[in-house]
Parts: structure tokens; C-alpha cells; sequence
């Protein structure tokens, strides 16, 4: 049994199914425009994820070096480096890390090493820095380095 058409309403015929390729090429140029519009947005917040994240992780090392200092007397040196805080250096003392939760040091968010110096300019006990996702010193945007001194 075939059920009865509704009132005023006609019965599709065989070619009449589905949408016609003037109204795919509408949805499709709607769709571009949208992307268009926001595509640079989501860059855009997908890069300050990333330097946020980049100063998260440097805060999480500040905790990490002063706890190792409360222990060792010293932060480590530029040759001991950030592997210090997850293996014991040569000088034990009274190291009682590992002082990060990681296994081995994290990378930032590009990829690259972060770059621990000790002392640090301007009379700082260190200098921790990202280098941004060129992995090279200064840069601007992206690029731009990520510093325990950018405070």
C-alpha cells in the first residue's frame, strides 16, 4: 500500500531528487567565505597557544630550578644544564629530584630545546628562553623568543 500525498503536495518525480548544481556551488561559495574569514582567526589563537604555552612551561621550570636550588645551594650550571632537574648531576649533593614530573626535559611547543644560560644577563641567576617556532634568536609574531626575563 502506498501512502496518500498530503494535501497540495505534488509527488517527486524520478529527476527531481536531490539539489541542483546551482545551489551546491551557493553552499560551496558560502563555505569558502566562511573559511576565508575565519581561517586567519584560528592561526591567529593556535600561535598564542603556543607562546602561552611556551610561558607556561618556563613558569614550571622557575618552580623546577628554585626547588633545585633549595636542595643543591646553586642553580645548575649552563653545562649541567636543565638535565639536572631529572638526573642527578656529577656533584650529587643532596639532589633529590627528579623536579620534573616529565621523563626528560620537555621540549617547547615548536620543538625545539629550550636554552638554559647560568648566570643570566643582567644580573639574573639564569636565562631560560624558547626560541620561537624558527628556532633561532629575536624574531617578531611566532618567531618572536619566549624568556623567563619577559616578565
Amino acid at each position: 500500500m502506498r501512502p496518500h500525498p498530503q494535501a497540495g503536495a505534488r509527488p517527486r518525480r524520478r529527476g527531481e531528487a536531490g539539489f541542483t548544481l546551482v545551489e551546491l556551488l551557493v553552499v560551496l561559495v558560502i563555505l569558502g567565505l566562511l573559511a576565508a574569514l575565519a581561517g586567519p582567526r584560528v592561526i591567529g589563537y593556535l600561535s598564542s597557544a603556543k607562546t602561552d604555552t611556551a610561558r607556561l612551561q618556563i613558569s614550571g621550570f622557575k618552580t623546577a630550578l628554585d626547588t633545585y636550588r633549595l636542595d643543591m645551594g646553586a642553580y645548575p650550571t649552563s653545562q649541567e644544564g636543565l638535565k639536572a632537574l631529572v638526573a642527578a648531576p656529577n656533584n650529587q649533593g643532596n639532589w633529590r629530584g627528579p623536579y620534573l614530573t616529565s621523563n626528560g626535559v620537555p621540549l617547547d611547543p615548536w620543538g625545539n630545546p629550550y636554552v638554559y644560560r647560568a648566570p643570566g644577563e643582567g644580573g639574573r641567576a639564569y636565562d631560560l628562553v624558547s626560541l620561537g617556532n624558527d628556532g633561532r634568536v629575536g624574531g617578531s609574531g611566532e618567531a618572536a623568543d619566549v624568556s623567563n626575563a619577559d616578565r
